[in-house]
Parts: structure tokens; C-alpha cells; sequence
């Protein structure tokens, strides 16, 4: 089974960026569709972003297109998120995964253990 470790969390002044990486334990990693997803407080867990298994598709919820951007470096069994322009209602914590289909709600494998984001005003 696919284990993966989110990074790169941390508190940040809206306005301000962060660089979110996730990491996998193997090789076939590469070989998915990978999905970052939030779950901010008392609310339910939402796709942010999606990487086809090339690098050469993406997709973002609205609230983040134009301002969160992820990519992958398959040779490192990594994906990431850079954020931009983070406003207070990104604070979340944030997970990635494998999924089964463009733009799915359900993943591969587990929950990791996420990564908090924390933007102040």
C-alpha cells in the first residue's frame, strides 16, 4: 500500500505563500492521479487540486484557481502545492492522495496525517 507523508505546513500572514509536498513511499506512486484535498474546521473534507499521473493535466476547485498551482516530480515520488496569495479562508488541514478518476472524491489507500495551514489576518 501507498504510504504518503504531507509537508511544508505552517502559519502564514494572508497574502502570504506556501509550498506543500507530499511524499511516496514507492515507486508506483507515479503511476496515479494525485489529489490534494482540505478539511477545514467543523467543515466537510473538499478536492483542492489534481495532477493527472504525467504532470501534464491539472484541475483546481474555484475558490483556489489562478492562486494554488501543483505539479509532480515523479523522479522523487513527489507532488506539490504551492499556494499563493493565501487568505485567511484556506486555513485548513491539508492531505494528498492517489485517486481512482479525474476529479474524484474518494482516494486510493488512507488518509495521511495532513498537513495544517494557518493563515492569520
Amino acid at each position: 500500500q501507498v504510504q504518503l507523508v504531507e509537508s511544508g505546513g505552517g502559519l502564514v500572514q494572508a497574502g502570504g505563500s506556501l509550498r506543500l509536498a507530499c511524499a511516496a513511499s514507492v515507486r508506483t506512486y507515479s503511476s496515479y492521479i494525485t489529489a490534494w484535498f482540505r478539511q477545514a474546521p467543523g467543515k466537510e473534507r473538499d478536492s483542492v487540486a489534481g495532477i493527472s499521473w504525467n504532470g501534464e493535466s491539472t484541475y483546481y476547485a474555484d475558490s483556489v484557481k489562478g492562486r494554488f498551482t501543483i505539479s509532480r516530480d515523479n523522479a522523487k515520488n513527489t507532488v506539490y502545492l504551492q499556494m499563493n496569495s493565501l487568505a485567511v479562508e484556506d486555513t485548513a488541514i491539508y492531505y494528498c492522495a492517489p485517486t481512482p478518476g479525474w476529479r474524484a472524491t474518494t482516494i486510493i489507500g488512507s488518509w495521511g496525517q495532513g498537513a495544517q495551514v494557518t493563515v492569520s489576518s
